[in-house]
């Protein structure tokens, strides 16, 4: 099993790195250089949202210092908007621009198109609902690390 939970980790890790190189080479193709793909990413898992900073922290998807800096970048960008929540002043809200869809768009049809590559079988389908159950149960098992410790 150490195997296996080895290798699944260095996976996710490369995974991770190869997804934002192919980000990287789609902003290049669309023309994009003012925004990296870790910010492309940002803007991807927002969507047609509103979501408060807060969210994403506790989504798990960004660090604190990292999320501001790149918020900050977005919006100075018109790729994201700010504003304050009316019912708590302490948490903002962020919203795509038009530009910020735009990308968002790009994005999305990228992932359909890199889906569409990999095929359509019953038997691919199967197979990568197992890895992400797997992902899943090594996601919880972090994170009760992280609350709990050992």
């Amino acid at each position: 099993m150490s195997d296996a939970y080895f290798n699944i980790v260095r996976l996710i890790e490369r995974l991770h790195r190869h997804f934002l190189d192919v980000l990287r080479t789609e902003l290049r193709s669309m023309d994009v250089e003012d925004i990296n793909a870790v910010q492309a990413l940002l803007l991807y898992n927002i969507g047609e949202d509103e979501v408060v900073i807060r969210d994403l922290k506790d989504r798990g998807y960004y660090h604190g210092s990292n999320v501001s800096y790149n918020i900050k970048k977005l919006t100075e960008f018109d790729y994201l908007t700010q504003e304050r929540c009316t019912h708590d002043r302490r948490s903002i809200r962020l919203k795509l621009t038009d530009k910020g869809m735009r990308l968002c768009t790009g994005v999305r049809d990228l992932q359909r198109h890199l889906a569409d590559q990999l095929g359509n079988t019953p038997e691919l389908e199967k197979a990568l609902e197992g890895a992400a159950q797997a992902m899943l149960q090594v996601e919880r098992t972090w994170t009760d690390f992280i609350r709990y410790g050992r």
